[in-house]
């Protein structure tokens, strides 16, 4: 048994690859789930339009815990409640507040607000922390309302008593209780009118059906991909693919071309079902969806190509896959908000495909954006896509080199040539 022991051991020094897994991954994950591992998003990014913008911006600059959660990003007087919709729908803010003029005596204050809030039901937690934080600012607006209504009625009481004292002071107590009467009259009860867009039911399928389809054309494109070329290798037809004819990139792209297409229909199979089981609706252009999705595989697929390039064996093209596989499930704001992660922990997500891939999808799907809002997201794709897939090609080229050099070297393209001068030697050789 100790002999056995020992040679684990031994197994395990050799293999570095398995052995910093085994050191690397809980560390990994304890890093990740202590700074992402948060649901509650406690910054609120905010957009107010309507002509009473500036009294909305004043009650959350004087409410220490309102400024504490609610970031103003965007402040338009002469704004419209489509105005208001259009941001939410851009994704420009979490929540957008149309301020009507304030009724009552043209001044306008808290008391008097009257205003349209909008959330984006698509962000499913921050949807959940802002009706929570509008649901208490209408309850404290109404406390100061009834405060204020209980002032003027007690000082209409007190004019009222000192009106026994006299006739003048009767008509005195008149004009006095008629002025305490407006006032109380001007004490409404502020009104907030919460919606929630795009999803007002906060269903948690219908934001995690579009970020569930990412992940799984990851699961199809780093994983199973990555299986490939390490198969090549142990089967020893990598060989056959260093004296074909042919660039690495015409190679990868024939190795990556089945896995696209299958990839293709398992999108439209899962849409589709998410569409029909799920009730997920999809608001926005097609296309848009298409050309994100399209992008995404070729990321996905040339990190599967890249996996299996530095791998030597199926278990470690495995293993390298799932590294690269569990982040984007943690990190990509699919599970946990990007914005209620640690600043440096966001970062890792932002450089992560499948967080812009969701960022599409979510868009397209749910809030119907359109190319003028996610253009950013498709231009990180293909930047990404270019990046991963030619670092692929160049890894590649360095995997099937030295097979190459093996079997006479140089490039493959002149190996017609160098067996035209063979047949040419061989009849003076006879001769």
């Amino acid at each position: 048994m100790r002999a056995i022991v020992l040679k684990e051991f031994q197994e395990l020094r050799r293999d570095r690859r398995t052995l910093a897994l085994l050191i690397a991954m809980p560390l990994l994950l304890l890093v990740i789930f202590g700074y992402a591992a948060n649901f509650t998003v406690d910054h609120l990014t905010v957009a107010v339009y309507g002509p009473s913008t500036h009294d909305v911006v004043k009650l959350i600059d004087d409410n220490a815990k309102l400024k504490g959660h609610l970031n103003v990003v965007t402040t338009e007087v002469d704004g419209t409640k489509a105005d208001a919709k259009t941001e939410l729908q851009d994704g420009k803010a979490n929540v957008a507040i149309y301020a009507s003029a304030a009724s009552g005596s043209g001044s306008s204050d808290a008391g008097t607000l009257n205003a349209d809030v909008y959330i984006d039901g698509s962000n499913l937690f921050a949807a959940q922390s802002a009706k929570t934080i509008f649901a208490q600012v209408q309850q404290q607006l109404t406390q100061q309302a009834a405060q204020a209504q209980a002032k003027a009625e007690q000082a209409q009481a007190q004019q009222g008593q000192q009106s026994q004292q006299g006739q003048q002071s009767q008509e005195q107590s008149n004009s006095g209780g008629s002025q305490s009467q407006a006032q109380a009259s001007s004490a409404q009860t502020p009104t907030l009118t919460v919606t929630t867009l795009f999803n007002p039911d906060l269903k948690t399928s219908w934001v995690m059906i579009p970020a569930i389809i990412g992940l799984i054309l990851t699961f199809i494109g780093t994983i199973i991909t990555s299986i490939g070329l390490v198969r090549e290798r142990e089967a020893g037809t990598l060989e056959q693919l260093a004296v074909m004819p042919l660039r690495a990139s015409s190679v990868v792209l024939g190795k990556i071309t089945p896995y696209f297409l299958l990839a293709c229909i398992d999108m439209a199979l899962i849409t589709v079902l998410g569409l029909l089981l799920f009730g997920v609706p999809f608001n926005g252009d097609p296309a848009i969806f298409i050309v994100g999705a399209a992008l995404f595989l070729f990321v996905v697929l040339g990190l599967g190509v890249l996996i299996s390039s530095v791998s030597k064996t199926t278990g470690q093209a495995i293993q390298l896959a799932f590294m690269v596989l569990l982040p984007q499930i943690l990190l990509s704001g699919m599970i946990f908000p990007l914005s209620a992660m640690a600043a440096g922990v966001r970062w890792i997500g932002y450089c992560l495909p499948l967080t812009w891939f969701t960022m599409v999808s979510q868009g397209v799907m749910i809030r119907g954006a359109g190319w003028d809002s996610l253009w950013f997201p498709l231009v990180i794709l293909a930047g990404m896509a270019v990046i991963i897939f030619g670092l692929a090609v160049v890894r590649l080229s360095r995997s099937i080199s030295p097979v190459k050099q093996k079997h006479g070297g140089g490039d493959v393209a002149s190996r017609p040539a160098d067996t035209d001068r063979a047949s040419d030697a061989q009849p003076t050789e006879a001769a």
